[in-house]
C-alpha cells in the first residue's frame, strides 16, 4: 500500500490537445499526489475525458508532457503505461466468465495458472461477489458488472486507476452505494485514482480534490470543502450547487451595492462602481424572525447592513429542508431562493405571503465579474 501521500505520482505539465482545428485542452498544469483520489469535473464538452484518455496515452497530447512516478509517458503506447481503466459501459467480454473477465490482465504476466486463480479469488472475494466467478456479465446486475470491471482493473497492481464516469449507467441509488464502495477501495488499496464526471454531489462525496473544468482549461483545483465554500469564479460558484445571482457593483472597500442596499461581502478585488455579480448559497442565507421588529435578544445579526425583511413566495418541501422563494425589490424581478431546515419553518411559523427577517453573512456573500 502506497503511503507517502506528499510525493507526486502524476505530473501534467503544459498539455495541449488539439483535434484538427478544434481546440479541446489548452495550457493544462496538474500534479496528483501518490495516493490521491482526483475528480475531474465538469460539463459535457469541457475536456474531462479527453484529459483522461491522454493520460491513459488513448489519444496522444498535442504537446505537453505527462511524467508518472517521475517517468515520461508522453509518447508510450497504453501497453507501456502503469495503468488500469473503467469504463462508464464496464466493456467486459460477454463471451467470457466473471473469472476469466478478471483473469484477462493477468494472463500475460509471467503468472502460474495457480497464482491467477488465487487472485482472481482474491479480487472477487474484495469487490464483494465471491459466488460469482462461473457466471458471466448478463447474468449479473449493472452495478455487479460494474465491480467486475474494477476488480479487472486492479488485478495487476496498476500505479494509477483511470475511472471514466463509471457510474454514470447506475441507477441512484446503486450509484450512491457503489460510490462508497469504490472509495472504501481506494483507500484500502491506497492507489492513485483520476475519475472524470459531470456528476457534482459525486465528486463532492469522492475527492480528495476536484479539479473544475470548463472549455478546455482548469478553473479551479481544490479540496471538496474550498470548491463549494471558496470558488475562484461564478463558473465554479455556479456549477457546484445552488447559487444565487444577484446583479450589483462593486462598493468601497469589501462592499457590494444592489438597489438601495450597500452590503458587507466576502473580501473582493473590484474597484467602486464596477458591474459585479453578488452571489450566496440559498443554504448560506439565515432566517431570523417575522421582521426587523421581532429580533430577541437571542437573535444576533452580523451585520445589520446585511439584515432585510423579504416576502416569502412559494414554499417547496423538499424532505429534509423547505426551499423557499424570497421576494423584495432589491433583488428585481428574480427571487432569492432560500434552504431553511424544518425546524426553523416551524419556530418561525414560516408560510407564503408571510414577511421575514433575513440575514446573508458577509462572509458568505460573495463578488464575482459581471457582464461588462
Amino acid at each position: 500500500m502506497k503511503t507517502n501521500v506528499e510525493s507526486s505520482y502524476l505530473k501534467i505539465e503544459n498539455l495541449w490537445k488539439f483535434f484538427g482545428k478544434f481546440l479541446a485542452l489548452e495550457n493544462i498544469s496538474l500534479e496528483v499526489k501518490e495516493g490521491e483520489f482526483i475528480c475531474f469535473l465538469g460539463p459535457s464538452g469541457c475536456g474531462k475525458t479527453t484529459l483522461l484518455r491522454a493520460i491513459a496515452g488513448l489519444d496522444l497530447q498535442s504537446s505537453g508532457t505527462t511524467l508518472q512516478g517521475g517517468k515520461d509517458v508522453s509518447n508510450l503506447p497504453p501497453s507501456e503505461r502503469d495503468f488500469g481503466i473503467v469504463f462508464q459501459s464496464y466493456a467486459l467480454f460477454p463471451n467470457l466468465s466473471i473469472e476469466k473477465n478478471i483473469a484477462y490482465g493477468l494472463e500475460n504476466t509471467g503468472r502460474s495458472k495457480d497464482e491467477i486463480k488465487a487472485r482472481v479469488a482474491e479480487l472477487l472475494e474484495l469487490v464483494g461477489l465471491p459466488e460469482q466467478g462461473k457466471k458471466y456479465p448478463a447474468q449479473l446486475s449493472g452495478g455487479q458488472q460494474q465491480r467486475i470491471a474494477l476488480a479487472r482493473a486492479i488485478a495487476t497492481n496498476p500505479g494509477l486507476l483511470l475511472l471514466d464516469e463509471p457510474l454514470s449507467a447506475l441507477d441512484a441509488k446503486v450509484r450512491v452505494h457503489l460510490r462508497h464502495e469504490i472509495k472504501e477501495l481506494q483507500r484500502k488499496l491506497g492507489v492513485t485514482t483520476v475519475m472524470v464526471t459531470h456528476d457534482q454531489e459525486e465528486a463532492l462525496a469522492m475527492a480528495d480534490r476536484i479539479v473544475v473544468m470548463n472549455h478546455g482549461v482548469i478553473e479551479q483545483v481544490g479540496t471538496p470543502t474550498e470548491i463549494y465554500r471558496e470558488p475562484s469564479s461564478l463558473f465554479v460558484a455556479d456549477f457546484i450547487g445552488e447559487m444565487n445571482q444577484i446583479t450589483a457593483t462593486a462598493g468601497a472597500g469589501n462592499k457590494v451595492r444592489f438597489g438601495s442596499a450597500v452590503m458587507e461581502s466576502a473580501p473582493h478585488q473590484f474597484n467602486e462602481g464596477d458591474k459585479i455579480i453578488a452571489a450566496i448559497r440559498p443554504n448560506d442565507i439565515i432566517p431570523h424572525g417575522d421582521s426587523a421588529h421581532s429580533l430577541g435578544k437571542d437573535d444576533r445579526v452580523e451585520t445589520e447592513s446585511n439584515a432585510i425583511d423579504v416576502e416569502v413566495g412559494e414554499m417547496e418541501f423538499l424532505g429534509s429542508f423547505w426551499r423557499c422563494r424570497l421576494r423584495h425589490e432589491l433583488f428585481g424581478n428574480e427571487d432569492l431562493i432560500a434552504d431553511f431546515s424544518i425546524n426553523a419553518v416551524r419556530r418561525l411559523e414560516l408560510s407564503e405571503g408571510s414577511t421575514m427577517l433575513i440575514e446573508l453573512p458577509p462572509t458568505r456573500l460573495m463578488a464575482f465579474a459581471g457582464s461588462e
